[in-house]
């Protein structure tokens, strides 16, 4: 695994590695590998996801609805690897939205719990029912949802310009698979019955809408993954859009993704403005329990990118000139540093993703008066905001201008998220 090849690469390794006298170009094309492998097992494991779904369908076990969760916690894993590549690529940022957005208001797709509640006062969309409704009635506005396919989905995502109006992506998959978890911070994810999608004994109504939904969304997704593998492949959009922005430009937009993901992005957004409020409805993967893995592996895509390296679970492997040895050769003790922070947050988010596996779930550690819980997600967010200083060093050292890192509320003004 990445976890263990990288953290062989000490900060004594990095300084007593000759100078290689790589160019900023070489870098960029090991960048542009590492994000063409990433997609492609993206695509791929979720093609394999699809024929779990596609298995479920046909025959609606718990086995096989076990199958099929098994194949999306899998085929998050390149994915999130990803992640870094979103801030400082407009191409992807832009496109992100369609496959990651969250969290979701999962009452505009499927039915919910009662204690979900049958208004909002921000969405009009809160209870839409997708699944459950031919035709969608909201705000005085009649939608044709007679049949569910693609179009419909990519229609309604962010409907009524509300960011939590999502009907497509891994989150919306992630949904269906699991329902709702309504268990808050105690333990234990969603728990959807197989005979959800069987449309001979069906629980809970419109099943056969509900397998026509996964379906759609599922082949969605893939298209939508096709879409950013082929935008990475040599000659693709998003390598000309690198290159057009020269060597600086490149190496900049390297630099924006680790420190935005790193500190307002994971960091805040993602951890600690959830460990503020106590709030399991901040938890990224809140269905499936998955979010530690979620959250490791965006750590994992950082270190890539600064290594050069990509340890593919289909062995796509990428290894090229870095931007850690372009660093070394200009201030040796500054790559070793870096290699050092990393190296400590990924140690940290190790120490997350066991206990999540042996203790609790993250939804649990975040939960109020869970001090050792709450303790070990602090130490993760502390280890990022560290780093992140480290990476601003790093864009004095080459030069670079006009670089701003994301930011959040929770991490640079506590006191606005209360208000």
């Amino acid at each position: 695994m990445a976890s263990l090849k990288l953290t062989l690469l000490t900060a004594a390794a990095m300084i007593a590695t000759p100078a290689l006298s790589h160019s900023a170009d070489d870098v960029l094309k090991t960048y542009g590998d590492i994000a063409q492998a990433g997609y492609a097992d993206s695509l791929a494991t979720a093609k394999t996801l699809k024929l779990a779904i596609d298995t479920l369908i046909a025959e609606p076990t718990e086995e096989n609805l076990t199958a099929a969760r098994q194949a999306w916690i899998a085929a998050r894993d390149p994915y999130q690897q990803t992640e870094v590549y979103r801030f400082g690529n407009a191409i992807v940022d832009g496109w992100e939205g369609k496959v990651n957005a969250w969290p979701l208001d999962e009452g505009l797709i499927d039915y919910v719990d009662a204690s979900y509640g049958s208004d909002s006062e921000t969405n009009v969309f809160y209870t839409a029912n997708i699944i459950a409704n031919p035709t969608l009635k909201v705000a005085g506005e009649t939608i044709d949802a007679a049949v569910i396919n693609a179009s419909l989905l990519e229609s309604l995502q962010e409907a009524g310009e509300v960011e939590a109006n999502v009907t497509t992506g891994y989150h919306a998959i992630e949904f269906l698979l699991w329902g709702q978890d309504l268990n808050g911070t105690g333990p234990g994810a969603g728990t959807r019955p197989a005979t959800d999608f069987d449309t001979a004994n069906c629980t809970n109504g419109n099943c056969e809408r509900r397998t026509g939904y996964l379906k759609a969304a599922t082949d969605l997704l893939i298209s939508d993954l096709e879409e950013m593998a082929a935008a990475w492949a040599p000659g693709g959009e998003a390598r000309k859009e690198l290159a057009d922005k020269g060597s600086d430009g490149g190496l900049a937009t390297i630099l924006t993704g680790m420190g935005s993901l790193s500190y307002g992005e994971l960091a805040g957004e993602r951890m600690k403005l959830g460990l503020m409020l106590h709030d399991p409805e901040e938890e990224h993967d809140c269905f499936s329990d998955n979010t530690h893995m979620s959250h490791y592996n965006d750590v994992v895509g950082i270190r890539n990118v600064w290594f050069g390296m990509y340890d593919s679970p289909l062995g796509n492997d990428v290894s090229g000139p870095s931007l850690a040895e372009m660093v070394a050769e200009r201030d040796a003790a500054l790559a070793g540093e870096m290699t050092a922070k990393l190296d400590a947050t990924l140690a940290a988010f190790e120490a997350m993703k066991t206990r999540a596996q042996t203790i609790e779930a993250y939804d649990q550690m975040i939960g109020e008066g869970n001090t050792e819980g709450n303790a070990v997600v602090q130490a993760a967010i502390d280890a990022l905001v560290d780093q992140t200083a480290t990476i601003e060093r790093v864009v004095k050292t080459l030069g670079l201008q006009d670089i701003a890192f994301e930011g959040s509320d929770s991490l640079d003004n506590p006191t606005a998220v209360f208000q």
